[in-house]
């Protein structure tokens, strides 16, 4: 079941962060993918394609973009598909690097309403997303203006002066909140390598959003080429 993220910032703070992995989740059959390629796992560069399922076949929607990723490149994360046993390259908090593989989609955000069928929240200064690895509160976006035990130092706004998070969609990686095995993933507005997020213009970012199906299931598939059959075929799908 999907959970808006406006209902997480009200109730995470009762929440005890994981301490440790659990069982994947299956991965849920999906009728909109978007494809994130790059040619290696040491450049920040990548093509974005949309994908949507119609008459059973995986068709292209729009234009590939070319966006920008991790300034570090790409290590492996944790979402919904199986890391190779042999992988060496893998995703921590503060590698800049993007993590590779399976993931949900969490809300679109932005810093002003937008009238989307896509779940969508509007951030404040005071939202935090906490990159704490010892914070009972890694991993989420918390609205820091309610009274809690603030356990942690380092966190990001998710409204400021620059337009980064004007628009922007929350992908879930580390949906179990291992500590330091990276935090505060988004899609979101940048013209330069990040530190793990997806960047592309504002205008590619809204049409994202306006894109998007909530219930279509949407997944984001992203590694370097050498990577991507192999999780295509996890996720059962022909492209």
């Amino acid at each position: 079941m999907k959970i808006s993220l406006s209902i997480i910032l009200a109730i995470c703070v009762s929440f005890a962060m994981a301490a440790k992995p659990t069982a994947l989740k299956p991965i849920p059959k999906s009728t909109q993918i978007i494809l994130i390629t790059s040619a290696d796992f040491t450049t920040s560069n990548a093509s974005l394609q949309r994908y949507e399922l119609k008459s059973k076949k995986w068709q292209k929607v729009g234009n590939e973009l070319k966006i920008k990723i991790g300034k570090n490149g790409m290590g492996w994360g944790l979402g919904l598909h199986k890391t190779p046993k042999d992988a060496t390259i893998i995703k921590k908090e503060g590698d800049g690097k993007s993590p590779i593989g399976i993931f949900q989609l969490g809300d679109a955000f932005g810093y002003e309403p937008f009238e989307v069928a896509y779940p969508y929240s509007v951030m404040k200064e005071y939202h935090h997303c906490v990159d704490d690895g010892k914070s009972r509160f890694y991993n989420q976006i918390i609205n820091s203006n309610m009274k809690m035990v603030k356990d942690y130092d380092s966190y990001e706004n998710m409204k400021f002066p620059a337009d980064y998070y004007k628009y922007g969609i929350v992908v879930k990686h580390n949906p179990n909140n291992v500590p330091r095995s990276g935090s505060c993933i988004f899609m979101h507005i940048k013209s330069i390598p990040t530190t793990g997020c997806d960047a592309m213009s504002e205008a590619e970012i809204k049409e994202l959003i306006i894109w998007l199906k909530p219930d279509a299931n949407p997944l984001l598939i992203q590694a370097p080429q050498s990577e991507i059959k192999g999780l295509l075929e996890q996720a059962g799908v022909e492209i």
